[in-house]
């Protein structure tokens, strides 16, 4: 029970992970900083993604279920769970365009953000 729990926590801040990945430059409006953490998450996503590395979070899930006495999924998250809600009948080839068309999104949104000067490159709150 405790190792499922677990597994699930895992999953949950996965799929958190991944709705921040997609819409996380948006916070920026709100949040000037949070385009830092925004970019890093952008950067591994897209690297595991093209590169098909395995995600440490898919791992760490996979771990938590064999010692529940579940089975784990070879596949990373989004192969075994997100596909069929993400990408609905899709030949496996689209990761690629919905990556692209994810990183087009966001350089539109960060341009947008440099224009306006919304975004914050200092750890100074206020300017003087």
């Amino acid at each position: 029970m405790f190792y499922a729990s677990l597994a699930n926590l895992v999953l949950i801040l996965h799929l958190a992970f991944i709705v921040f990945a997609i819409i996380g430059g948006l916070l920026s409006l709100k949040w000037p900083r949070a385009w830092m953490l925004h970019v890093l998450a952008l950067v591994w996503s897209f690297l595991v993604e093209f590169l098909m590395l395995s995600c440490p979070l898919t791992r760490l899930e996979n771990y938590f279920r064999t010692m529940a006495g579940q089975a784990g999924y070879e596949a990373g998250l989004i192969d075994h769970l997100l596909s069929k809600i993400i990408y609905p009948g899709l030949p496996p080839e689209s990761h690629i365009v919905l990556g692209v068309l994810l990183a087009i999104v966001n350089i539109a949104i960060y341009a947008f953000l440099l224009r306006n000067g919304s975004l914050a490159f200092t750890s100074r709150p206020y300017e003087t």
